[in-house]
């Protein structure tokens, strides 16, 4: 299986092959065109198309794939319904009670759950569920582009069961059956072109987010600023960085304090963004309490950003790589976390 993730800048893949053991036998990244992928949604599809084509011929890739989607047109709504065993009355159970937390026509979306646990209450034993619905244009989109591409889509997945198949510790699927709570929860994101994010206990997924803003919105700023490309404004954040004196970096001045300007600006945002998602899921009755954070993704690249972040918010973070990956450079392998995750598959 190849797990395949899209974002702005380019498109990484990770074929896995799974026999006794989880074997990485290839990976692969290729550039994309500015324009054709924004915000987690397909703009240019012949553009991708033409990017996969070129992904999987150069990298000997397999062309069964599985695709992570991250962007706000996916709602995941985790809801409690009365335990019911027949399998037809709870799959109407859960629709009928998720058109009430869904914002947005269920004849117009894809519409897929799990039962994730349960909780025993006064009212008896109820079931977790974590219910997910997609809009079926944006997903057309999609598809179009992976036909296009010449690539056969085994399944659809949200990015973020991938990033938690590929970091969370015991994780080999996407919500996995267990009761929540039974360890301490910890905030998972990937900071890429827009910053996903999960908490998960365990093996438990327990909520998602997605914000659009993100490392590639940095880039853009300073692509603007500067008047430069955005692939070389990309180069200038990891180049720059938060850390040390900007005057020791080399290269034209202005642009290096506008780098730096750019970066702390957007670590500002991107932990007040992180914040809020908390405070969110702090809301959520049953919430478990979190306790760290494991970023993953290109903005961990970036030297100082994690840092930055770990001082915003006061909780210790880490960077999560998978340990298949440990070969491949720092980059590589950051970009390639979600794929990896995503080829695991449930």
């Amino acid at each position: 299986m190849v797990g395949l993730d899209l974002e702005a800048g380019s498109v990484a893949a990770t074929e896995v092959r799974g026999d006794g053991g989880v074997e990485v036998v290839t990976t692969g990244v290729v550039p994309l065109e500015p324009g054709a992928f924004h915000e987690g949604e397909v703009a240019d599809p012949e553009a991708l198309a033409a990017a996969l084509r070129a992904l999987f011929s150069e990298h000997k890739l397999g062309k069964t794939v599985r695709l992570g989607i991250a962007n706000q047109r996916v709602s995941v709504r985790t809801m409690e319904i009365p335990d019911i065993d027949d399998p037809k009355e709870l799959e109407s159970a859960v629709r009928f009670q998720a058109q009430e937390h869904v914002p947005m026509p269920l004849d117009q979306a894809v519409f897929d759950y799990q039962v994730v646990g349960h909780t025993e209450g006064e009212q008896g034993r109820k079931l977790a569920v974590v219910a997910v619905a997609a809009r079926r244009d944006m997903l057309e989109r999609f598809m179009d582009a992976l036909r296009r591409g010449g690539v056969r889509p085994a399944g659809i997945d949200l990015s973020a069961f991938g990033m938690l198949r590929a970091l969370a510790t015991g994780t080999n699927g996407g919500p996995s059956p267990q009761t929540p709570g039974g360890q301490p929860a910890k905030l998972y994101c990937n900071l890429g072109d827009v910053t996903n994010l999960a908490v998960a206990s365990g093996r438990t997924c327990l909520f998602t987010r997605i914000s659009t803003f993100g490392v590639e919105e940095i880039a853009e700023r300073l692509a603007e600023r500067r008047g430069i490309a955005i692939e070389d404004a990309r180069a200038w954040l990891g180049r720059v960085g938060l850390e040390g004196p900007t005057e020791k970096i080399d290269g034209d001045p202005e642009t290096v304090e506008a780098a730096r300007g750019a970066l702390a600006e957007g670590a500002a945002k991107l932990a007040n963004e992180l914040r809020l998602s908390l405070d969110f899921y702090g809301t959520q009755a049953g919430a478990v309490p979190i306790q760290g954070v494991i970023a993953c993704g290109p903005g961990t690249t970036i030297p100082g950003l994690v840092e930055r972040l770990h001082q915003e918010l006061g909780q210790p973070f880490e960077v999560g790589r998978p340990a298949q990956l440990d070969g491949l450079e720092p980059a590589a392998a950051a970009r390639l976390t979600v794929a990896y995750g995503l080829g695991l598959g449930e």
